[in-house]
């Protein structure tokens, strides 16, 4: 399948012939000779590639053909950036050259060097085309003809992407859940399994999760876990992972040390952990037959009627686990013909209120239904391709016609590829290849949704449209594929943001993986790496990566991406290799690898447009990354990096530049995330930036560097640290020029220092984000202008009761922070304000003494923080007409304050027995807290006093969340490890390891005897250094 690389050197090929003629100077006719060839092959090419699928090997005739061409298209492409990286090195050395004699003879052999380069170029140029001429005459040996359908295009629907399925797209899973509800919370104490059953897509993982969400199922347990195994799990990843979620479920830190434990002191830690829990985990996508002898251990039988549910398409896994354990098994079938139909409209219709199915497409519905055989993945998949194409007959027919000939040849898992593969196929071109860059990720891998569209962006993936910025078009491309259902949502934001999503085994394997090919790419670890001689496009190097089947096939073209994941051990000369030997690189990804420096030779990489040293020991980039004029994303988030050096100022693509740290030793959480220091020189070559964040401006005397940021009109987030009064008014100014700006985060030099934010008349009608950190005379009046804006934060603001009006008629207001930014003693929310407010944070008001909320005010709150407020002895009685409240929690109030909730003896109890989730954080003075649920029952009135007793003495803050151990552990530098026996006594010792978190000590552990909750602490020991 050549469309998605001939289409992308075409569009390379029209931008280098209208843009700079000298770029092209000396092979112009080339360039034109080529575009000509393709642009006769490119009409065929749908039908070449819909003739590949469909003979699916039974001809190699087409798919050679294919093949031929993608692989010369790939030779064009190297050949021009080949050519456009002389051309780059040549400018750069006639701008070094002086004018003395010396420098003129330079000049000059320079030049014919360049002649030289220019007419080798051409007849490689030459050569590629006349084997683009061959390759378009051998076309007529296999009678390709341009379809009418093809040459008109494909219409899309408009809503196309817009929207996500629905919850109650579901059908067919309610007397399943039912019965399986009822062998979750009724039946033996001794633990059981339960398995589901059945073919791939059959719809196991989703009854298993519905049941898993089920706060009501859930909440009869003390603890819970979900965890896709997949096939090539390895087991002490397993069980660490396993622990990691039980602890995430009650909101506890993780034991220490689990990442070094092996899998004996894992199982150990799991056991002791889950004794006298009633616990249920889910483990999805089980392969292997073997699975439950390396996890029978881990999860003891306490006779506390624990569960296990497993999905499999293997019925001997279940077979199994009834040699040790009480199995049911859930065999699950094909949906009926009725219920696949409902199925089928609710997708295809899925933007009609009605959702059912018009007269005239009935019949086609019972067709398509028919042949998809009653598999929910296969009908999910044709539903949400049919939903692009409206209700026209036409279209629904001709989709009807050309599965019938792809589903009755392939019965099981080719048949479930044919499908999937058919929604790939009405892929667009640009979709293809994004869809196809999917397979760099490893399995199972959650996908960070902004880091995936960059990704595409430096490919060259993402076209620009009219007003609109290419990420804003990236995410248009995610949000479709969504829609197609060929991606998944993983998280979503309180603002429903898609954050993270990934790409289902199915999909993975029998679609993007089965086109490696065409994707040209290679898995790889570390060390395969480090010795391989071969090619690819692509490569994605993870520890349990292996080659594919074939890669000796692989075209011979250059890297132009390299991406590396779950790396524990990077060799250090790894760097060095892919500078030495992939000089076309496009893309460098160390995302969190442990990588401690970056050579000086990077800058000559200089097709490099995306370099991601997120969470590495990186300390500082070289001069040299200013010679990267293509770079457009440069992530150094949490790095060691302190300050960018000035070069950077002139990389004139860059378009993404995220640089801050975190400093763990600072008490004031104004302090705690740092931005970086960047030189204010020149920003006339950063115009293109439209992130910037977060730059540390402390340093800055006179008005320079904000006189620059108003050069940065693409903006569209900007955060801004450690800023003086001074500097207010001329970064007003700045930002007034920023219309596109989304994001505005700015910081004061101190807490207590005031922000001058007063001038600014006209603020970007686009700002959707806002976090103001520092004092304010008053709320700036330009935050009323804000209709737009989503979320606000003010902190340390200390602003008055008035400033809530102003904030309450933001018409699309959905999360609002507030910490220590509260003048007065009596807070109040009208009714008719803050109408679509879902999260509100009310934070370290320590004034506070009454918080008034109107019986009709905040109706749409899903969440609400309070504390801590000493002075706020009950919650307002019309907390209870709050019926879209999920979560209310507490952070150190009151011990009256708490009795008062407290069930069937606590007098307000009743305005919050409604609210699913109630939870209290407390601590004891500066060192200790602790975390538990309304209605735990577990709550004595000492466990501060006992706990202070036991811990030795700490700086700053001590954190303590929900869970258990029956050993305390801090990790470090210097590390504590204790032990506490069933009467509370205590033992100890110290020992050192490699620290994790720096300043971060962490302390587990259980009471015993005590009658209380489980608990976890983290530790902040500033004084410990390396």
């Amino acid at each position: 399948m050549a469309e998605v690389a001939v289409n992308m050197v075409m569009e390379r090929l029209i931008t280098l012939l209208s843009g700079d003629g000298e770029l092209v100077r000396g092979i112009h006719k080339e360039i034109e000779d080529l575009k000509i060839e393709l642009e006769l092959i490119t009409s065929f090419l749908k039908e070449a590639d819909l003739r590949a699928f469909r003979e699916d090997g039974n001809n190699f005739g087409v798919r050679t053909w294919v093949k031929l061409l993608r692989e010369t298209t790939y030779r064009i492409e190297d050949a021009l950036d080949d050519y456009t990286l002389h051309v780059a090195n040549y400018s750069n050395n006639q701008q070094q050259h002086g004018f003395n004699l010396n420098n003129l003879l330079s000049k000059a052999a320079s030049f014919l060097k360049s002649m030289k380069k220019r007419h080798q170029i051409a007849s490689e140029l030459q050569d590629i085309k006349a084997s683009v001429c061959e390759i378009g005459q051998k076309r007529k040996r296999y009678g390709f003809n341009i379809s009418e359908k093809v040459a008109a295009g494909n219409n899309h629907d408009p809503r196309v992407g817009l929207q996500f399925v629905a919850d109650d797209a579901i059908v067919g899973i309610e007397s399943h859940r039912n019965e399986l509800a009822k062998k979750l919370v009724c039946g033996s104490s001794t633990r059981t399994v339960i398995s589901l059953v059945g073919m791939g897509g059959i719809g196991k993982t989703t009854l298993a999760r519905k049941l898993y969400e089920d706060q009501t199922l859930v909440g009869h347990f003390d603890c819970h876990a979900w965890i896709t195994v997949s096939q090539s799990f390895k087991v002490e990843e397993l069980l660490r992972t396993m622990l990691r979620r039980f602890h995430e479920a009650r909101k506890e830190l993780p034991p220490i040390g689990i990442d070094q434990m092996d899998e004996e002191e894992l199982i150990i830690k799991s056991r002791i952990y889950l004794q006298d829990k009633r616990y249920v985990i889910a483990f999805d996508d089980v392969w292997n037959e073997d699975f439950w002898r390396n996890i029978e251990y881990a999860l003891l039988d306490n006779n506390k009627g624990c569960r296990i549910m497993i999905t499999t398409r293997n019925a001997k896994v279940a077979e199994f686990c009834n040699k040790s354990s009480l199995v049911h098994v859930h065999d699950l079938k094909p949906l009926p013909l009725e219920l696949a139909q409902q199925l089928l409209c609710r997708i295809a219709f899925q933007f009609d209120l009605e959702k059912q199915c018009p007269v005239e497409l009935k019949d086609l519905c019972v067709d398509i239904v028919r042949k998809c055989q009653g598999l929910p993945l296969a009908i999910v998949a044709i539903g949400g391709l049919l939903s692009t194409k409206g209700k026209d007959v036409l279209q629904w027919e001709s989709l009807n016609n050309s599965l019938s000939a792809e589903f009755e040849t392939n019965p099981h898992l080719t048949y479930i590829r044919k499908i999937l593969c058919f929604s790939y196929l009405d892929l667009p071109y640009y979709l293809k290849s994004c869809f196809l860059y999917l397979g760099m990720f490893p399995e199972d891998y959650s996908i960070s949704c902004g880091r995936l569209i960059r990704l595409w962006i430096a490919q060259g993936f993402v076209k620009r449209k009219q007003r609109a910025s290419l990420e804003q078009v990236a995410k248009e491309y995610l949000t479709e594929l969504i829609h197609r259902s060929l991606v998944q949502v993983e998280w979503i934001d309180s603002m429903g943001r898609v954050r993270e999503c990934r790409v289902h085994d199915l999909i993975r394997e029998e679609v993007i993986l089965s086109k490696w090919e065409e994707l040209n790419l290679v898995q790889t670890c570390p060390r395969d790496l480090m010795r391989w001689k071969g090619t690819a496009r692509h490569i994605s190097v993870h520890s349990r990566a292996d080659n594919f089947p074939g890669r000796s096939s692989i075209s011979k073209s250059e890297s132009h991406s390299v991406i590396v994941f779950e790396v524990d051990d990077l060799p250090e000369s790894l760097f060095n290799v892919l500078l030495t030997n992939f000089k076309l690189l496009k893309e460098i990804d160390f995302k969190g690898v442990p990588l401690n420096c970056v050579p000086e030779e990077i800058g000559n990489l200089l097709h490099l447009r995306y370099l991601n040293l997120r969470d590495t020991k990186v300390k500082m980039l070289p001069k040299s990354t200013g010679k990267l004029h293509n770079l457009q994303t440069l992530d150094l988030k949490r790095s060691r990096v302190r300050e960018l050096p000035a070069e950077v100022n002139n990389l004139c693509n860059l378009q993404y530049l995220a640089a801050y740290y975190t400093i763990y030793d600072k008490s004031s959480n104004l302090d705690r995330r740092q931005g970086v220091k960047m030189s204010y020189s020149s920003f006339a070559n950063l115009e293109s930036l439209e992130k910037l964040f977060s730059i540390n401006v402390e340093r800055q005397e006179g008005d320079e560097l904000f006189l620059e940021l108003g050069r940065l009109k693409q903006l569209r987030k900007l955060g801004i640290a450690k800023l003086k009064p001074k500097h207010g008014v001329t970064l007003c100014a700045a930002i007034q020029e920023m219309q596109h700006l989304e994001s505005l985060s700015i910081t004061s030099i101190k807490d207590d220092e005031f922000l001058q934010l007063q001038s600014m008349s006209y603020p970007p009608i686009s700002l959707q984000r806002l976090c103001l950190r520092g004092r304010l005379t008053r709320l700036p009046n330009w935050i009323s202008k804000l209709n737009n804006l989503v979320r606000i934060g003010l902190h340390w603001s200390r602003i008055c009761d008035d400033s809530l009006k102003i904030l309450g008629v933001l018409p699309n207001l959905l999360k609002f922070q507030l910490t220590n930014g509260y003048e007065g003693d009596e807070l109040h929310f009208e009714k008719g304000y803050f109408q679509k407010l879902k999260e509100l944070s009310l934070r370290l008001l320590s004034g506070l003494n009454k918080l008034i909320i109107d019986e009709g005010a905040l109706p749409c709150l899903e969440s609400l923080s309070i504390g801590p407020s000493p002075n706020l002895e009950e919650l307002p009685w019309s907390i209870c007409h709050l019926k879209s409240l999920q979560t209310l929690t507490f952070h150190n109030m009151p011990n009256s304050f708490g009795r008062r909730l407290l069930p069937n003896e606590g007098l307000d109890y009743w305005k919050v027995e409604h609210v699913p989730n109630v939870v209290f954080y407390c601590t004891n003075g500066p060192t200790q807290c602790y975390a538990f649920k309304l209605g735990d029952q577990r709550l004595p009135q000492d466990i501060l006093t006992r706990f202070a007793q036991l811990l030795p003495p700490v700086r700053n803050s001590v954190h303590i969340a929900a869970g258990a151990a029956s050993s305390i552990g801090i990790r470090d530098n210097k590390h504590l490890q204790m032990r506490i026996d069933a009467q509370g006594n205590m033992c100890s010792k110290y020992w050192t390891k490699q620290r994790i978190v720096p300043n971060i000590l962490e302390f587990y552990g259980n009471m015993g005897s005590m009658e209380t909750i489980d608990f976890a602490y983290q530790l902040n020991f500033s004084s410990l250094e390396e």
